[in-house]
């Protein structure tokens, strides 16, 4: 039916004309009740949202001086949060004079990394104050 013809059918009613697919070839209106079509496009929204998983950073902490086992422990506690799906930052603070040794600090968390396998790199090491900083994700 014509758009008047709509319009006019729709306030015999006393409901409203929603337009549904405006670029659909004739456009696609609906005769309805505006605040319950709305109040049904909310609710799928919430439905969707709900559905989503929500990526969380957790966070690991290194220091510069770090035995192999806990490194190992370490390593596994990451790839369990990274197996999870989120995604892990990994900070490894310079206390007192080690600040002086920040290429030992990159070449641990390249290590680190390195042990981890295969991970997508999100954010690459670098110093951000006295912590050196970097962020991983699962690869895909």
């Amino acid at each position: 039916m014509s758009r008047d013809e709509a319009i006019s059918e729709a306030g015999k009613r006393g409901l409203d004309l929603v337009l549904i697919a405006q670029n659909a070839k004739p456009p696609v209106a609906k005769i309805t009740d505006f605040k319950k079509f709305l109040y049904e496009q909310e609710k799928k929204q919430k439905e969707a949202k709900k559905g989503a998983k929500k990526s969380v950073v957790k966070d690991i902490k290194l220091s510069l001086f770090i035995g192999p086992a806990d490194l190992e422990r370490l390593v596994n506690k990451t790839k369990e949060f990274l197996d999870e799906g989120n995604q892990v930052r990994l900070n490894l603070t310079l206390k007192g004079r080690e600040i002086v040794k920040k290429q030992m600090a990159f070449d641990l968390l390249k290590k680190f990394i390195q042990d981890l396998g295969e991970v997508n790199i999100s954010k690459e090491p670098r110093l951000e104050g006295r912590v050196v900083r970097a962020v991983v994700s699962r690869k895909k």
